[in-house]
């Protein structure tokens, strides 16, 4: 039977030994605390571009495309087109230009809708402007026979006469949300976002307000100052006080507007980090008047 005296020995080499691993521990430790810098986590800025909050979930889509979209649902209130012109238009422009306003195309297609001059849609600068573009079409829509209860992709077939008509079925459902968006009747539901250089620029810079609403009134066919409409005078598009406060925040960097304002929402020009895009609560009720600023 081992005696106490080395019983004793043993636990003081096992004391020992749990002292040294536990002082390497702590050496280690110290030294990696000391030695290597911290590492900071960091939250990049999104990359610029716009958010529209359908009814069904969000959609991404470039700056450049929010200008098309909110433009062409525009150009319906100055017609005082129903939101399915709306769909019939976006399920073209997707198939044709996904939004994107080209100087180029198959033969001598130009701008949104791929329109030829030599089919007598215009003169080439004229096709490339958004605006005429888009009354143009919406002029050859309306002339379409029964357009509103035929099938959507039938419709846009009968103004565009493409090679595969049956392409443009494929947008018609994403097109009719995006309708709702731009037409107003979803309220505050598209933001946009910039990188650093740009925002910079458009806090430094002198926001063209007169510039923005001057081509408003041009898309709209209404002055914003006119607003708010009486009842008797709202349009069957939708709500033209969001669709124009949405059209302002789509081509806010165009017309250097850092805020825009309607209602009881406000939406200030950010880098999209911690939900900075997001409209919020406005100081006070603008009364039915969109304010640039």
């Amino acid at each position: 039977m081992p005696s106490k005296r080395r019983r004793l020995s043993a636990f003081v080499k096992i004391l020992l030994s749990l002292f040294l691993v536990c002082g390497l521990l702590v050496a280690g430790a110290y030294y990696v605390l000391t030695t290597f810098e911290p590492v900071e986590t960091t939250v990049e800025a999104p990359d610029p571009g716009c958010r529209l909050q359908l009814s069904d979930g969000k959609y991404e889509m470039e700056i450049a495309q929010a200008v098309s979209a909110t433009t062409v649902g525009g150009v319906a209130f100055s017609r005082d087109l129903p939101p399915e012109a709306v769909t019939v238009a976006f399920a073209t422009v997707w198939q044709e230009t996904a939004f994107y306003n080209l100087e180029y195309g198959d033969r001598d297609s130009l701008g949104l809708f791929q329109q030829r001059p030599s089919q007598e849609w215009g003169e080439p600068e004229e096709i490339l402007d958004p605006v005429f573009a888009t009354r143009a079409f919406y002029d050859e829509l309306v002339e379409v026979n029964n357009w509103s209860e035929i099938p959507v992709f039938e419709a846009a077939q009968a103004v565009q006469r493409s090679a595969d008509g049956y392409a443009y079925d494929q947008h018609e459902a994403l097109s009719a949300r995006m309708a709702e968006v731009t037409t107003g009747e979803l309220g505050p539901s598209l933001t946009c976002w910039y990188d650093a250089e740009s925002l910079d620029a458009l806090r430094a810079g002198d926001a063209d307000t007169a510039g923005a609403q001057e081509e408003m009134a041009r898309v709209f066919g209404v002055d914003p100052a006119e607003l708010p409409l009486n009842a008797d005078e709202a349009m069957r598009t939708g709500d033209l006080g969001w669709a124009m406060a949405l059209w302002a925040v789509a081509h806010a960097e165009e017309y250097g507007l850092t805020s825009v304002a309607y209602g009881d929402r406000l939406w200030r020009a950010s880098d999209g980090l911690d939900g900075a895009e997001a409209w919020t609560a406005a100081g006070e009720d603008t009364r039915g008047r969109v304010v640039l600023g």
